[in-house]
C-alpha cells in the first residue's frame, strides 16, 4: 500500500500519526498545515486527508474536523513510515547497570529489566522468564527465618536461579542437608526435566532412603520448579497516566487481569518464538489481550547457543510512542541475552 501513495499523502498522514502519538487528540488540518514543511493550506491538507479516509487509513470519531489512524493506519505507519530513534548513551548504561547480575538470580535479574524498561518506555512491561533446561551442576536448600528456606540451585551455564519455598516449622537442619544431598545425587549432569518424574516415582513408591521431613523438604523443592515460565509484569500504574484510558478503567482493569494471567505466558512465547528481533502487535492483531485498543512490542531474547529462551516487552495503548520503544525493546533484550551467556 505504501507504493499507492504519493510524497505528499505519505508526508501529511506520517504528520498525523506523529501528532496522534503525541496528544491522543484528533488531528485537523489546521494543525497539519503547522507542524509539516509542505507548506500546504488546510484546504489543500483536508483533501489528502479525505483521500486518506477512503484508504482506510483515518477516521472521525466524531463530527469535528479531526481525524484519527485506524488500526490499519496504524500498521501502515510502523511498516513503512516509522522512523526509529536512537537510544542516549545515558539510557544504554542504566539498562546495562539495572540488568548487571552482580550475583543476582536471573529472575532477579530479569526483573531489573523489567523494572528498566517499564520505567525508560512509561508503558507497563513483561519479562517471560526462560525455563530451567540445562544440566544441574549443584542444588542446595539453605535455611531463612522459621517456616522457609531457599532453594538454590546452578546449572552448567552457570545460571543461579533462586526460589523461597515453605517448610514445616520447626524443622532440623539436618532435614535440609539431606534433601540436598538426595537432590544433587539425582540431578547432576541432568536437566530438571529428566530428573523430576523419576525423584517423584522414588518418592511415592518410598524407594528413597529418606525420613518423612526430608521427603517434604524435596517435594517442595521439586515443586517450585514445575517447568513454568514465570511471567513478570512491571509499570501497571504506567497504564493510567494516559487520560485517554483514565475514561476507561474497566478496559484497563481487564487488561491488569491479563497481564497478569500466567495462564498465557505460553501464547507470549508463541507469539515471538520464531521471531528475529522486535515484533510490533497492534490492536486485534495482538491475541493475547482482548482489549483491541492496545498494542504489544515485544523482542525475544537467547542464550549462548542461540536459543530463544524467553522474551521481553511492554504494553500500553496504540499511539504508543513506536520509535522511541522499539530500540528500548531490542537493547533491553539483547543485554540480557549477552548477561545469559
Amino acid at each position: 500500500m505504501i507504493v499507492e501513495l504519493n510524497e505528499r499523502s505519505r508526508e501529511v498522514f506520517r504528520n498525523i500519526v506523529e501528532s496522534y502519538v503525541e496528544t491522543g487528540a484528533p488531528v485537523s488540518s489546521r494543525t497539519i498545515a503547522r507542524r509539516s514543511a509542505l507548506n500546504l493550506s488546510p484546504a489543500s491538507i483536508r483533501n489528502v486527508m479525505s483521500d486518506l479516509e477512503e484508504a482506510g487509513l483515518l477516521y472521525a470519531p466524531h463530527t469535528s474536523a479531526g481525524r484519527l489512524p485506524t488500526q490499519q493506519g496504524m500498521r501502515f505507519f510502523v511498516d513503512g513510515l516509522l522512523r526509529l530513534g536512537a537510544l542516549s548513551e545515558e539510557e544504554r548504561l542504566d539498562i546495562e547497570r539495572r540488568c548487571a547480575s552482580d550475583g543476582r538470580s536471573v529472575q532477579e535479574m530479569l526483573s531489573q529489566a523489567g523494572e528498566a524498561l517499564s520505567g525508560l518506555s512509561s508503558c507497563a512491561s513483561l519479562v517471560l522468564a526462560p525455563k530451567i533446561d540445562s544440566a544441574v551442576k549443584h542444588i542446595e536448600f539453605v535455611p531463612l527465618n522459621e517456616g522457609r528456606a531457599l532453594v538454590v540451585l546452578v546449572t552448567e551455564d552457570g545460571l543461579v536461579e533462586n526460589r523461597i519455598v515453605n517448610l514445616p516449622l520447626g524443622l532440623p537442619q539436618s532435614a535440609l542437608i539431606e534433601a540436598s544431598n538426595f537432590l544433587a545425587n539425582r540431578m547432576r549432569n541432568r536437566t530438571l526435566a529428566e530428573a523430576r518424574e523419576e525423584i517423584l516415582i522414588e518418592l511415592e513408591t518410598k524407594q528413597a532412603q529418606l525420613d518423612q521431613l526430608a521427603t517434604r523438604v524435596v517435594e517442595a523443592g521439586i515443586a517450585t520448579w514445575a517447568g513454568q515460565e514465570t511471567l513478570i509484569v512491571r509499570g501497571h500504574a504506567n497504564l493510567l497516566d494516559d487520560v485517554q484510558a483514565l475514561q476507561d478503567l474497566e478496559r484497563i482493569r481487564r487488561l491488569y487481569d491479563e497481564l497478569e494471567s500466567k495462564r498465557e505466558a505460553e501464547r507470549l512465547l508463541d507469539l515471538v518464538a520464531g521471531a528475529d528481533g522486535v515484533q510490533i502487535f497492534i490492536g486485534t492483531e495482538n491475541k493475547l489481550f482482548s482489549e483491541g485498543d492496545s498494542s504489544f512490542i515485544v523482542s525475544p531474547f537467547m542464550n549462548s547457543r542461540e536459543r530463544v529462551v524467553g522474551i521481553i516487552g511492554v504494553v500500553g495503548p496504540t499511539r504508543i510512542n513506536y520509535s522511541r520503544i522499539v530500540p528500548l525493546v531490542d537493547y533491553t533484550a539483547k543485554m540480557i541475552g549477552r548477561l545469559l551467556g
